[in-house]
């Protein structure tokens, strides 16, 4: 007896995507709203997960792109940020743009205000930043100059 090939169509039928929808929706709405609020904050964990490991990055997004979406979550201005932060919003701004880099003092205060390692907040800045390079084909072949093929050819002489 030949046995037959499951199919997609065979797990994930209109039926089937129907019967998760409505669960998933039960379910949420059963959440209690501490537990949205944690779930809302760890999607936005994961965006950042999957923006430092993404090979390919066509438009960066900067770190205040991110906590924009912490604030929006938790309904707070940057101006309230700045003030939890004691600082100047507009010097916090310069950071969460770019403008600055980030120094140990807004990077643990980053890091704690959104419960992350501080790595996430500088492998952000340091994508973007090596993004920027990229788009200088000219400032990349600069650097060619220092490969290991230039220091074994100057040791053979």
């Amino acid at each position: 007896m030949k046995s037959k090939e499951i199919q997609l169509s065979d797990i994930w039928n209109d039926e089937k995507r129907t019967s998760l929808k409505e669960f998933i929706t039960t379910h949420s709405q059963k959440q209690s709203k501490e537990q949205k609020l944690k779930n809302e904050l760890l999607a936005i964990q994961f965006k950042i997960e999957d923006y430092i490991s993404s090979e390919r990055v066509s438009d960066p997004l900067r770190i205040i792109d991110f906590i924009k979406l912490y604030l929006k979550t938790l309904n707070v201005s940057q101006k309230k940020l700045a003030e939890l932060f004691e600082m100047k919003d507009s010097n916090l701004h310069k950071y969460l743009v770019g403008e600055r880099k980030l120094n140990t003092d807004i990077l643990l205060k980053l890091s704690s205000f959104s419960n992350l390692n501080p790595e996430y907040w500088l492998r952000v800045e340091i994508k973007n930043e090596l993004f920027e390079i990229n788009k200088e084909k000219d400032h990349l072949k600069y650097f060619e100059k220092y490969s290991y093929h230039n220091l074994l050819a100057i040791s053979d002489h």
